[in-house]
């Protein structure tokens, strides 16, 4: 006699009781990353142009952070796009980490630029080259009402760490805009060729700062680290706690998609009669005070044998 195949949309299915996570991003529209993906990209290749022709530091990394922002844009929109497939046979928890993995390479290149324009910006305070402001000031002009509008249409998506990425980068670009404008007022004015490269080192210093809290979240995410609004050991602590569970061991926490806690461990218990009353007790307790709603447990009799 042939078993029947097994269907893996059964397989992933959630039936009463269990827990009511999602292995997709549902909900999330594409449309602000595409906006902001057009307007982005349509400037950046005027303001890399105008860059090089003014021969201005502020605005040539001004310029090559709004590449670095459509290519952040692109990777998000990307992530969100694979995010929503469902889980198959071969991936059974879905896609959702591809929107963590995006943004931790989106930081790795935002890291890379930061670090060439502190290069350049160093280079050119010991050697300054004459910049054209008047044009400084009018494309960074341009470029900073450009920022605005794209940071206007992505907070309006605050749901997702890659949004929200794809965010701190046009933020950044916005204070280079900024940065830029100063330049060209100050270089028109006054022909002090050294605060080009100044302010493009202040206004990586501050890309800096965003760009490795970003790394640093998507990597834990990736990571599956413990969620920063748990308390591992309390947890552990309170499971102990439960009337009927002996002890707790093998307990992992982790975040199966963004704002979604899992949680899986071994109770010692007296008996196989107890657990169903223990289970409740744990899950109930797990769910009021840690949030914890998606929970894996199996019983051990004393000593650590299964039940």
């Amino acid at each position: 006699m042939t078993s029947r195949p097994v269907d893996p949309s059964h397989l992933h299915a959630h039936l009463d009781g269990d827990a009511r996570h999602s292995h997709t991003i549902e909900g999330r529209s594409q449309k602000a990353l595409s906006v902001a993906l057009g307007l982005t990209l349509l400037f950046a290749v005027i303001e890399v142009v105008t860059g090089f022709i003014s021969n201005s530091l502020a605005l040539i990394s001004d310029a090559g952070h709004m590449v670095t922002d459509a290519a952040a844009l692109g990777l998000a929109l990307l992530a969100q796009l694979i995010a929503k497939r469902p889980p198959s046979a071969r991936h059974s928890f879905g896609f959702v980490r591809a929107e963590a993995l995006a943004a931790f390479v989106n930081s790795l290149a935002m890291l890379a630029l930061v670090a060439w324009i502190g290069w350049e910006a160093v280079q050119r305070l010991l050697h300054p080259e004459p910049v054209q402001g008047g044009v400084v000031l009018v494309v960074a002009a341009i470029g900073a009402g450009i920022n605005l509008l794209v940071a206007w249409v992505l907070s309006r998506d605050n749901t997702s760490i890659n949004t929200r990425a794809a965010l701190v980068n046009v933020m950044g670009d916005l204070l280079g805009s900024l940065a830029a404008i100063a330049a060209g007022v100050i270089i028109y004015f006054t022909d002090w060729y050294r605060v080009d490269p100044i302010l493009s080192i202040f206004v990586s210093l501050l890309i800096l700062k965003s760009t490795v809290g970003i790394l640093r979240e998507s990597y834990h995410f990736l990571m599956e680290g413990v969620p920063h609004q748990i308390d591992y050991l309390q947890v552990g602590n309170d499971i102990a706690g439960v009337k009927g569970v002996l002890s707790v061991h093998d307990l992992h926490v982790w975040d199966m998609s963004p704002g979604e806690p899992a949680l899986i461990g071994h109770l010692e218990i007296h008996s196989l009669e107890e657990w169903p009353a223990v289970l409740e007790a744990v899950r109930a307790m797990l769910r009021t005070r840690h949030g914890i709603d998606h929970v894996t447990l199996q019983p051990e009799a004393a000593g650590g044998k299964p039940l």
